[in-house]
């Protein structure tokens, strides 16, 4: 009944496959109307033969095959070029399969029979027949329908090309991280594109809003320190309940993590050590220690080296005694980490060149972080206008910090009894 050499396309063959419906095309021997006249039974045993027949010609799936196929209500109506049709010779002919069923039924008038032989069509349920397998083989016209969602570039020299890819990448985007800062630093963009968002980077993002930082601080943050995304949430907890310990204020360790990113990537110990080293060596009692710390909280984060090179140069290159020092840096805590020879050179010029003694520079520290040439530029002019006055019990006295502190227009009239422009000249001629 059917050639061995008959084929099907792959639509049939997938409608099939997925138990949906079973298309069986045969080639009745008799007329369409002598076909309608044949007793039901006939119609149930021709079907059995064909699907018996047709069974060894579909390629079904390897697995168990159900031993029974369910007939049903036959249908002996002719569908038009459903998907094929069998000609005389075996040949297939392939019609579109997009047409709408009650366009495919064939019309005919009760007792007169078409002009020509067509094919008989019946359908079969086949809810019994097993799904498609994944280790089923597909033909090559199939696999190139498969349609794969995007890969992220395996490398690029840029975090440009992942962003719209990445949903981790998008939000920090969003947040006002500048992704091509962290793209020039050794292995930072790599590991930004492993991060999940949700699980990685939202939980911190949320203990950092808790902690009182602003929507605006996160990005400028996680740009200076982006590996707070990959520390653990207990260890951050810790650190900050460790400071709470020793009684810095919620607001105040927001301002420290704001000013200083890297704070919380410290261990607990290494804080502790910090905090007792600035208590211990500058003999300041806790209170004065956590203002230091507050103002300055880098002091935490950075080598204690510098810090102790600087202290060496108040006490002994500079000749400051202990409690002159502890006045200082607790005015300006900057004076720890402040550049070696640029202090050195400020020093000079104040206490060697304009004669002013240590006890003023003491009690004005903030002329030894002020710039060297305003400093010289200022008293120059103020010598100049015979006003360089810096002794308290003399009149027209200048103190240091209105002279390195006040901007140039109010130096020049409330100071030095000039105008800016007469300052702007007298500059030109050093």
């Amino acid at each position: 009944m059917f050639s061995p050499s008959m084929h099907f396309c792959q639509r049939c063959l997938r409608l099939l496959r997925r138990g949906m419906i079973s298309i069986i095309t045969i080639k009745h021997p008799t007329n369409y109307v002598a076909s309608l006249q044949q007793p039901l039974d006939y119609h149930k045993t021709s079907m059995r033969r064909m699907c018996s027949s047709l069974t060894p010609h579909l390629n079904l799936h390897s697995g168990k095959r159900s031993s029974q196929i369910s007939i049903g209500r036959l249908g002996v109506g002719a569908l038009r070029g459903l998907c094929e049709s069998v000609t005389q010779h075996g040949q297939v002919k392939q019609h579109d399969c997009e047409e709408p069923e009650a366009k495919m039924l064939i019309p005919h008038k009760q007792g007169q029979a078409p002009s020509r032989k067509v094919p008989l069509t019946t359908l079969v349920d086949l809810e019994d027949i097993p799904r498609l397998s994944a280790l089923e083989e597909i033909s090559d016209e199939e696999a190139v329908q498969i349609v794969v969602p995007h890969a992220l570039p395996p490398t690029s020299f840029s975090l440009r090309d992942y962003v719209d890819k990445s949903d981790t990448l998008t939000k920090l985007v969003q947040l006002g991280v500048e992704l091509w800062k962290l793209e020039q630093r050794r292995n930072v963009g790599s590991m930004l594109v492993r991060l999940d968002f949700q699980s990685d980077v939202a939980p911190r993002l949320l203990f950092l809003k808790d902690l009182g930082l602003q929507d605006g601080q996160l990005g400028s943050i996680i740009t200076t320190n982006p590996f707070i995304l990959t520390e653990r949430l207990d260890k951050l907890k810790a650190r900050v309940s460790y400071l709470k310990s020793k009684k810095f204020s919620t607001n105040s360790i927001a301002s420290m993590v704001s000013k200083a990113p890297y704070l919380l990537n410290f261990n607990v110990k290494r804080l502790d050590n910090r905090l007792g080293f600035y208590q211990d060596t500058l003999g300041l009692n806790p209170e004065k220690t956590r203002d230091i710390i507050t103002r300055l909280p880098r002091l935490l984060c950075g080598s204690l080296e510098p810090v102790k090179e600087n202290l060496k140069v108040y006490e002994l290159e500079f000749g400051f005694r202990t409690g002159e020092i502890q006045h200082m840096v607790t005015e300006v805590p900057k004076m720890l980490t402040a550049n070696k020879t640029k202090l050195s050179k400020i020093f000079d010029y104040i206490h060697n060149t304009m004669g002013i003694p240590h006890s003023l520079i003491a009690k004005f520290p903030q002329v030894l972080n002020a710039q060297f040439l305003r400093i010289k530029e200022r008293h120059l002019f103020l010598k100049y206008l015979g006003r360089a006055q810096y002794d308290p019990a003399e009149p027209n006295y200048v103190s240091l910090d209105r002279l390195v502190a006040l901007p140039d227009d109010v130096f020049c009239t409330s100071v030095a009894l000039a105008t800016v422009d007469d300052f702007e000249c007298f500059q030109k001629t050093l």
